[in-house]
């Protein structure tokens, strides 16, 4: 005889899923015949640090600008859970609006510091510069803020009046950490950002990195080639080829056990 099914409490907890800090649905990318991106759908989660891996060329880097609004996709929806601008499209805004979403809510810290920074500056003025654009213009409290901010990325105080063009490329990656998250922002990018440093080097960045994330719990969204470097960073990790995702998942499911061919390549090759 089959048992009667008792009936559903009435106050029973329901499974709650927290929306996305980001969201990015079918965005898609071409420059002529070339699709950079096809399609892609990104969520990040706050507090979360998602990796995203792939070769030269497919499409991690262009995703990773049009995150911070450099770029406009062809199609493709973009939101960030933020009082201001809740549910909006992004890329729907001017290129006003954008500007200041960009400096007041996404950090970036690019490959080359050259992008991010005016390396004849003092190290301490590229920082600042990050607080003038907010309206803030008192000398004092700017100096106070971008000596906390290159404190909080490990940069050597003694040399923070030094500009980048005289710094190692270490140094000049934590001035670019201390311009970025300056104003606490609500999202970092991270494009290679320890590519071409010494091996040792690279840790100590990464290092920086991990505590920050740890203390101030800063979402991030981290781009490289090294499967080494995402896996020493990521939460969960996203496989980039051609302009689309060939595999996502848990950082630790995807290197232990990949599925596709392509993460399955990617993952040997390291080994």
């Amino acid at each position: 005889m089959r048992a009667t099914p008792l009936p559903l409490a009435r106050n029973a907890p329901q499974l709650v899923t927290a929306a996305p800090l980001l969201a990015m649905t079918g965005v898609a990318k071409r420059y002529g015949d070339v699709a950079a991106l096809t399609a892609v759908d990104v969520a990040v989660h706050e507090g979360e640090v998602l990796g995203i891996v792939g070769e030269s060329g497919s499409g991690k880097s262009t995703l990773l600008r049009m995150m911070n609004l450099e770029e406009i996709p062809d199609a493709g929806r973009y939101t960030l859970d933020i009082a201001a601008h809740r549910g909006a499209n992004l890329f729907g805004l001017d290129r006003y609006e954008r500007r200041m979403l960009r400096v007041r809510e996404i950090g970036i810290v690019y490959q080359n510091p050259h992008d991010g920074l005016r390396m004849r500056h003092s190290s301490s003025g590229n920082v600042a510069e990050r607080l003038v654009i907010t309206g803030e213009r008192r000398f004092g409290e700017l100096r106070r803020r971008a000596k906390d901010a290159l404190i909080a990325s490990d940069f050597p105080i003694k040399r923070m009046d030094r500009p980048p063009a005289e710094l190692s490329g270490g140094m000049q990656q934590r001035v670019q950490l201390a311009k970025a998250i300056a104003l606490e922002p609500t999202l970092l990018l991270l494009d290679e950002p320890t590519t071409g440093l010494d091996v040792s080097v690279q840790a100590l960045v990464l290092d920086t990195l991990k505590r920050l994330q740890r203390e101030r719990r800063i979402t991030m969204v981290l781009v490289s080639h090294d499967l080494g470097v995402i896996r020493t960073m990521a939460d969960r990790v996203m496989v980039m080829r051609r302009g689309a995702v060939v595999e996502e998942g848990l950082a630790d499911q995807v290197f232990q056990d990949p599925q596709h061919p392509y993460t399955q390549q990617l993952v040997h090759a390291k080994l």
